[in-house]
């Protein structure tokens, strides 16, 4: 099939409209893993349908879930409890995605059958052994591959051994050099199974999905600070069936809502979105740029808070993002710097080194971006400094995205603001997160369309 690509034209009039956006990843990786463990049936409403979520849940019905899926955004799972996982019959494959790999690696670790992890050639290039370090250091007998990428790293694939019968993992005590999210939902999955309690320490709190869920489902997990604890449920059926309306991703939304900041006069909401504290660092930088927005939150979903967004065409300054502000948002740095490509003066971003250990090198990827839309960027190995370019319109471009679909949306963004017609070639990748992308941006009134 011939890759797709989108062709964006310069927006001569306001964004305008509310639109919904995907259900959060993240949280619906994890919803999904819940409802396998649970005690009965469970409904996830509001799933979207990005290639990452759909490999967990092919991923669980590999090891024996039953699911049903109505194509329209609805989810029904029949949980099997804590001890009632299958073995599965072949290899599982976790695709693109890092979040399936390294959360079921808790899981599966803990599980009296053997189970092997593969996942694409990107896949298999992403570090591994901040997760299976300590699920091996708590008893998991787990065998990787080297990391081609990072010699003194770990990868895909993993040789998950089932424990001997009546072994169970050891409880552990871990501190965590870095913060995350990946490292701390596979030792709490993995806690469930143990035969004593799992405590983390981290130096900032990362996204705390996998805690939020597991206590409003009536796990023991406690939180104080940067600790979180979990004693393992006394009873393999204590996980409650339950329903559950999964929020909008807030990464997504920012793309949107960025948008509108930039084309003049635009009024735009987006509706369900996520609003977790642990996740919501993008809203203070658009404030920090000088965004006009509005946040009014409706309510909360299994302990995940929700609202609208909404943002309007604003004047943007230049400002500085490091530090703690700089790990919150690094899912949302490529259309950060979107923002600060029409921002007055200068924006310098630092203390995302990490970003360049993606699938691709995604400092680079940005830098070469901005300058093909005629922005003054310098990447540096921890960050960017961006020359922001308010006063005339970008130049229009034909680019390639290198498969990253942030790096895609953030292109479509820039487009908006062109002299010219924007190709962006390759972004079959879209799937990954925002499938609709294309179809939300035309809904607000954008010219934009996907060619084959």
């Amino acid at each position: 099939m011939t890759p797709a690509r989108l062709i964006v034209r310069p927006q001569h009039r306001p964004l305008e409209g509310s639109v919904p956006v995907p259900s959060d990843r993240s949280i619906t990786h994890r919803a999904l893993i819940l409802a396998a463990l649970s005690n009965g049936p469970c409904e996830l409403r509001g799933f979207a349908y990005g290639n990452d979520n759909l490999g967990t849940l092919r991923a669980l019905g590999a090891l024996g879930v039953r699911f049903e899926d109505d194509q329209k955004g609805t989810v029904r799972l029949r949980g099997v409890g804590l001890a009632g996982l299958k073995a599965p019959a072949a290899e599982i494959d976790c695709g693109h995605s890092p979040s399936t790999a390294r959360l079921l690696a808790g899981v599966l670790s803990a599980q009296p059958f053997a189970s092997r992890l593969i996942g694409s050639p990107a896949l298999s290039r992403r570090r591994m052994k901040a997760v299976v370090a300590p699920l091996v250091q708590r008893g998991a007998l787990i065998q990787a591959a080297a990391c081609s990428a990072h010699p003194d790293d770990v990868a895909l694939p993993l040789e998950i051994a089932g424990l001997p019968p009546g072994k169970r993992l050891a409880g552990i005590e871990y501190a965590m050099t870095a913060p995350n999210d990946h490292a701390k939902g596979a030792l709490l999955f993995a806690g469930l199974f143990a035969s004593g309690p799992t405590v983390i320490f981290e130096p900032v709190v990362s996204r705390d999905h996998t805690e939020r869920l597991m206590s409003e489902l009536g796990m023991p997990v406690r939180t104080a600070g940067s600790m979180v604890s979990l004693h393992p449920p006394a009873d393999p059926l204590s996980i409650r069936g339950f329903e559950v309306d999964l929020p909008g991703d807030i990464t997504a939304a920012a793309f949107v809502l960025a948008a509108a900041e930039l084309v003049p006069g635009s009024n735009v909401s987006t509706r369900r979105t996520g609003l977790n504290p642990t996740r919501a660092g993008i809203l203070e930088v658009l404030r920090a740029f000088g965004g006009r927005m509005g946040i009014t939150p409706k309510g909360d979903s299994l302990g995940e808070p929700w609202g609208e967004v909404n943002a309007v065409g604003s004047v943007l300054r230049g400002t500085k993002i490091s530090g703690e502000m700089a790990l919150r948002t690094l899912d949302e740095l490529p259309v950060i710097c979107a923002l600060a490509a029409r921002a007055r003066g200068v924006t310098e971003i630092s203390d995302v080194a990490e970003l360049r250990e993606e699938d691709t090198d995604r400092i680079f990827a940005l830098s070469e971006l901005l300058r093909a839309f005629g922005v003054q960027a310098t990447a540096r190995p921890d960050g960017l400094v961006i020359e922001g370019q308010p006063e005339r319109a970008l130049t229009a471009a034909r680019v390639s995205c290198g498969g990253d679909h942030r790096v895609a949306m953030t292109a479509a963004v820039l487009g908006l603001l062109a002299d010219g017609e924007t190709i962006i070639d390759d972004v079959d990748c879209l799937a990954v997160s925002f499938p609709r992308f294309a179809g939300t941006l035309r809904a607000l009134g954008a010219d934009i369309e996907v060619q084959r």
